[in-house]
């Protein structure tokens, strides 16, 4: 795919100057107004819109490297977990009410039978599962870049019901092990940098997820299948990772701005800007992860995380939280005095 156009660098360049104008010392709102500026050029204009509508997709799946024990949790909560945010109960809900996000989460690759659920939780399923990446390919890269065409979709549809900015989560158990693996592949470092407890594993689980994520990166490095970036996801990935890759990708295309998650998201977020180079633009990092991982990517992308709360739900609940910080940005620069105005005239 072709690198994508950055969000306007004139309106970036306006808001910067109005920003330096208002009635107070100049850069004072700190990352405030940086904020403020690329939310100027993502919308082209300065002042820009205010932010209003906020979509929150959350693709589902399962993975079948949880068989090798990467996981405090069984495999059969990431169906009772779309069923709870399906019910508006999981912490991204309540969050997400609270800041007047809407929230969809979508069954693509879940092994668990939802068919009793709405079609529109269901329409975009791609299938039961993935392979156990420490053995096996995830998916075939035919898959993968069905997967892709699937999040691009999937992010048309978020444009046409009115989305001005879109974040995407992630539920699976198992799934930070994919999100290590991807890293450390796309970055060249080895397991040991970028495997954490997930969802709280003890010294003994952390060695043998560790061991997992070495041994996947070992099989994918031997078999040739690093080097391009679909098929280092169709190799270390899943269906719903690859969605949501798909999503970042024709966010970035569309010039639809993102606020990233966790170290799922930002692992995706990795592999988008491989594909679509210029994407990271469109991007701010929502949260920082306790996941060592996040960090490294979070690096390499040149994204500095808005919050560090310690938290590591997933779902996008990260960067639900960090919106207010986001929106101040945007009515400081919208609703500020300007100092020239307060000042008697000559």
């Amino acid at each position: 795919m072709k690198p994508v156009a950055p969000p306007d660098p004139d309106a970036y360049a306006l808001a910067r100057e109005r920003l330096d104008g208002l009635a107070k010392p100049r850069r004072s709102l700190g990352r405030l107004e940086d904020l403020a500026a690329w939310w100027s050029a993502c919308q082209g204009q300065c002042p820009p819109s205010a932010l209003e509508r906020v979509r929150v997709v959350v693709p589902a799946g399962d993975h079948g490297v949880v068989a090798s024990g990467v996981s405090a949790y069984p495999a059969e909560i990431t169906g009772a977990m779309v069923r709870t945010i399906a019910a508006g109960l999981a912490g991204v809900s309540v969050i997400a009410r609270q800041h007047d996000a809407s929230v969809r989460v979508l069954d693509i690759s879940v092994s668990a039978d939802l068919t009793d659920l709405d079609e529109a939780i269901t329409s975009h399923k791609l299938g039961r599962g993935s392979g156990a990446i420490d053995i096996e390919d995830a998916m075939t890269v035919e898959q993968a870049e069905q997967a892709l065409a699937t999040g691009a979709r999937i992010v048309g549809e978020e444009i046409e019901a009115g989305a001005q900015l879109l974040i995407v989560g992630d539920l699976g158990i198992g799934n930070t092990t994919p999100a290590a693996a991807l890293i450390a592949s796309s970055l060249g470092v080895e397991a040991d940098a970028v495997t954490g407890r997930g969802t709280g594993l003890d010294d003994e689980g952390l060695a043998r997820k560790t061991a997992v994520v070495q041994a996947a990166l070992d099989r994918a490095r031997r078999e040739d299948k690093v080097r391009d970036p679909i098929k280092r996801l169709a190799a270390l990935g899943a269906p719903d990772l690859a969605v949501a890759v798909g999503m970042l990708v024709e966010a970035a295309r569309r010039r639809l701005p993102v606020l990233l998650d966790g170290v799922i998201n930002v692992a995706e977020a990795v592999i988008a800007e491989a594909i679509a180079p210029g994407s990271r633009a469109w991007w701010q990092a929502g949260h920082r992860s306790p996941e060592p991982a996040q960090a490294i990517a979070l690096e390499h992308l040149g994204l500095t995380p808005l919050i560090d709360l310690g938290m590591r739900l997933g779902e996008g609940s990260g960067a639900v939280t960090a919106l207010p910080l986001l929106r101040s940005a945007i009515a400081v620069i919208n609703e500020m005095a300007l100092l020239a105005d307060l000042l008697p005239p000559e």
